[in-house]
């Protein structure tokens, strides 16, 4: 009896209940190392959000200050702050013109880079972009009736090429995902070659949209600047809309990428962990279609910006898509505030579409990367 009571003394957990004892054993507690390498990670993640969004507030400001008429940075500030007015020119061409070009590109560059991330992630495939499964084609059909026949009307702020650009390219992946969808279930595979094949067709479309032009002098060349990306000048209420989808669309976004997470690991494991995984499928195509529709809606087809951005954040910070989520937004609207700025500047005053600018600078730098880096990464 005192060599089991002696034993039960000296028993640091002697004293511990039954329960909390098996709690410790099923989690053990995270040694001091760890937590403190966890708090520096978290703090250095944390400062990287800060540092991206103080330079997308002094691109904002600086590509603003860009143009014909220059109007310095300081003054703007002073103007907003109310300590300094602007004359009337500068008053119009800011707040009529520039900043909402400026603010309409971080909307598009945001929606392209997110909806990027989400397809790269649930087709596990680097390559993908946000018209992998047929937006583009849907869009270009809306876009031609809009501008050739439809350009005079406008609803809500929006002008008509901008709503049937997004009906067309949401009208459009509703029909892909119902092609692809057979015995309740999604077939990827299919989603894809419907998506191309669709996509295709309806692209190849604007030849007889061009033929039936009974303005084709003007018409063609609005059409052709649209369908490389021209980041036009939208009204405030229609801005506000857009910046609002964009809102949902992330909130929408984020608690699917822990799900996400785990549908990079496979279905199988996916559906081991409890996650399902076909509402979760469609919830992701869902946001990101509708994301992608709202950018091109204000922008046209513009090419790289939702493949390269993804890519290079998931480069450097690894395939976790909860912390990549506002990394992306962050970046695809710094980078298409600048390409954007770069395309109406350099060859002033012809103006070149920002989605061929894209194409020039996204391209070389895109394979530049993927040759320096030489080595694969994890979806």
């Amino acid at each position: 009896m005192e060599a089991e009571v002696k034993r039960i003394a000296v028993s640091p957990l002697a004293s511990v209940p039954q329960e909390r004892r098996t709690s410790e054993r099923a989690n053990p507690p995270m040694p001091f190392p760890v937590q403190t390498k966890h708090r520096i990670h978290a703090a250095g993640f944390t400062s990287l959000l800060f540092l991206l969004s103080v330079i997308l507030l002094i691109s904002i400001l600086v590509c603003t200050s860009f143009g014909a008429v220059r109007v310095p940075v300081s003054a703007m500030v002073q103007a907003l702050l109310g300590r300094h007015a602007l004359t009337q020119t500068q008053h119009i061409i800011l707040f009529t013109i520039r900043l909402p070009r400026v603010l309409a590109s971080a909307v598009v560059g945001a929606a392209l880079a997110i909806s990027g991330l989400m397809f790269q992630g649930l087709f596990r495939n680097p390559m993908a972009d946000p018209y992998i499964i047929g937006s583009s084609g849907g869009a270009v059909v809306g876009g031609c009736i809009g501008i050739l026949f439809l350009s005079q009307y406008s609803l809500w702020g929006f002008n008509a090429t901008a709503l049937l650009a997004f009906l067309g390219s949401a009208l459009t992946m509703a029909v892909v995902y119902s092609l692809a969808r057979t015995h309740g279930r999604t077939n990827v595979v299919t989603l894809l070659l419907a998506g191309f094949a669709l996509s295709t067709m309806l692209s190849n479309s604007t030849y007889l949209f061009e033929a039936f032009d009974p303005n084709s002098s003007t018409g063609t060349r609005a059409l052709a600047a649209w369908l490389h990306g021209v980041i036009g000048v939208p009204r405030w209420p229609q801005l506000c809309i857009m910046f609002l989808l964009l809102c949902v669309g992330m909130t929408a976004a984020y608690p699917l990428m822990r799900r996400l997470n785990t549908l990079s690991l496979g279905d199988d494991y996916a559906h081991q962990l409890g996650i399902r995984v076909e509402p979760t499928r469609i919830a992701i195509i869902l946001v990101g279609s509708l994301l992608t529709a709202a950018a091109v809606s204000l922008g046209g087809l513009i090419s790289f910006a939702g493949l390269i951005v993804p890519h290079v954040a998931r480069l450097r910070l690894g395939p976790d898509h909860i912390r990549l989520l506002p990394v992306t937004a962050l970046a695809g609207a710094i980078f298409l505030v600048i390409t954007d700025t770069l395309a109406r500047s350099l060859f002033a005053p012809v103006e070149l579409p920002v989605g061929v600018l894209m194409v020039f600078l996204g391209g070389p730098f895109f394979l530049y990367l993927l040759r320096k880096s030489k080595r694969e990464y994890a979806l």
